[in-house]
């Protein structure tokens, strides 16, 4: 049984071979990349093949392969067909089929290495995502991203407590302001605007904002290095899934806002979020 896909073949043995343990950097057509880990994806949706951990490594890793192919150039549309054709592709595929079960075998026996990877760094454009599924007994950034708004050290991403409760945080600590009384996660309003402008935010009127639900003194352990005092700002669950759909190229901003009308802003970019959330989905070490 092969595999095709643009104008490459592969088995679905060499697909269970990279699946999981290839870094992306090997492989020389990124969308071929990801129509592999689509394909795998999908045969295991059919035929029940993996076991949720092992699904979460193969989430993590396709939405790499996606950002990947989206930065070599690859558009949403023809992104999009890969993975029909992948699915295409796996519902042909008997769940008995002796390849088939050999890419379960590979595939598992890859995952023990993502399972006891306890840190992933992500590409987010001038500073990456940066992962990490340690056990702490403070609260830690699972997944961050830093920025500056002027002198002023920003850092972003899914803040955990000790109990493994996860949340959208912002940390900033100011150099020579006062407190701002608000914070909001600027961004792409998908639903006005489906096609993104890289590297820009869209006009205003095809914009959306999360607004912070609450802010406190920031744990010690979230601040900034060399930063003894910040604050905290916490954000609704839907932030996350925003800029998870976001392409990666996209950039968001955090605003500050200060009672004399001032406004102060960090900038960051998507990249890879979506994968980086998937990798710390895989659980706790």
């Amino acid at each position: 049984m092969r595999i095709g896909h643009f104008h490459r073949h592969a088995t679905v043995a060499l697909i269970a071979a990279t699946a999981v343990s290839t870094p992306l950097t090997a492989w020389a057509n990124a969308a071929g990349a990801y129509y592999d880990r689509s394909f795998v994806l999908a045969a295991h949706r059919q035929c029940a093949l993996f076991g949720p951990g092992v699904v979460s490594a193969l989430t993590a890793s396709s939405l790499q392969a996606r950002g990947a192919a989206v930065r070599a150039g690859v558009t949403e549309v023809a992104l999009a067909a890969t993975a029909a054709r992948a699915r295409t592709r796996a519902s042909a595929t008997d769940c008995n089929d002796p390849q088939l079960r050999l890419v379960q075998t590979r595939v598992n026996s890859a995952f023990e290495g993502w399972a006891t990877l306890a840190k992933m760094t992500f590409p987010g454009g001038r500073n990456d995502w940066l992962a990490d599924r340690s056990s702490f007994s403070s609260p830690t950034w699972r997944l961050m991203q830093a920025s500056v708004t002027g002198a002023s050290p920003v850092s972003f991403g899914m803040a955990a407590s000790p109990d493994g409760t996860e949340q959208v945080q912002a940390v900033v600590s100011f150099v020579g302001k006062p407190r701002p009384y608000a914070a909001r996660i600027v961004l792409r309003d998908a639903s006005r605007l489906p096609r993104p402008l890289p590297a820009a935010l869209p006009p205003e009127t095809s914009r959306q904002a999360f607004w912070a639900l609450a802010n406190a003194d920031a744990q010690p352990t979230l601040l900034a290095t060399d930063r003894k005092q910040g604050q905290a700002w916490a954000f609704p669950d839907a932030t996350a899934d925003a800029l998870a759909r976001l392409d990666p190229r996209e950039p968001f901003v955090l605003e500050f806002l200060f009672r004399d009308d001032s406004i102060a802003r960090a900038t960051f970019q998507a990249g890879d979020f979506a994968a980086g959330r998937a990798f710390i989905g895989m659980g706790r070490l």
